[in-house]
């Protein structure tokens, strides 16, 4: 990777808490787009009483057009305490149910987390990601790498900025988004450690909307769209 290659990625990563869209793109003569996947949010059931130093959390995700399955993510409580049980606090909320991954950086970053089904990708606009709880403390220097399937949360340019949003490295990012001299990184929590055909079907899938004027980056906007329909903590 070129030194503007990292540069840009890196001021990519700097804006992902603030990342939203609306409105819809589409060539000169556009098939009928899918209907958008519906989605009800109910009450989770409660958290596992046995609480495990790897707790392990489920999302059911599905686009609607041939893209469904489910992830397993396995978290890292020992390094990365105060970050996990943030995460957790979001699933058991029900905060993730019927929310969607809505930034796909190809070879990069699938993001999500932050914005309720359905989204649509306009230049001239931006709506308001979900209401979260209070920022937490960067964990960046827990011994854990950016590397390919690990999970990562999202943040602004402010190290201790990071709410509900988080990523799934598509490749090993480590050099770009690790903690490094005086370079903060971005806080690694877990790993994808089942369904990452899932993932690779829908970076892959046709209809990812280029995010335009607002992101010059190549980042799009799955559609339609990738959502996650239920977030249960299974461990």
């Amino acid at each position: 990777m070129t030194k503007t290659a990292a540069s840009a990625r890196c001021a990519l990563l700097a804006s992902l808490t603030a990342l939203a869209a609306c409105g819809g793109g589409g060539g000169s003569s556009p098939a009928p787009a899918p209907a958008p996947v519906a989605c009800t949010p109910s009450p989770p059931p409660p958290p596992p009483v046995t609480v495990s130093a790897l707790p392990q959390v489920t999302f059911a995700v599905t686009n609607g057009a041939g893209v469904a399955g489910t992830l397993v993510l396995t978290l890292d409580r020992t390094a990365a305490p105060v970050t996990v049980t943030n995460f957790l606090q979001y699933v058991n909320s029900g905060f993730y149910n019927c929310t969607v991954f809505h930034r796909l950086v190809p070879g990069f970053v699938l993001q999500g987390g932050g914005f309720a089904t359905p989204m649509s990708v306009s230049a001239t606009a931006l709506n308001s990601p979900k209401p979260t709880n209070p920022p937490i403390v960067l964990e960046d220097n827990n011994g854990l790498s950016n590397l390919r399937w690990t999970l990562a949360m999202a943040r602004t340019g402010l190290p201790d900025s990071a709410t509900s949003q988080f990523f799934v490295n598509l490749v090993d990012n480590g050099a770009t988004l690790d903690r490094a001299g005086t370079r903060r990184g971005y806080a690694v929590f877990g790993n994808v450690t089942a369904g990452t055909e899932v993932i690779t079907a829908a970076a892959a899938a046709p209809g990812c909307v280029n995010w335009g004027s607002i992101f010059g980056d190549g980042s799009c906007l799955p559609t339609p769209n990738l959502t996650i329909t239920a977030a249960i903590q299974t461990r």
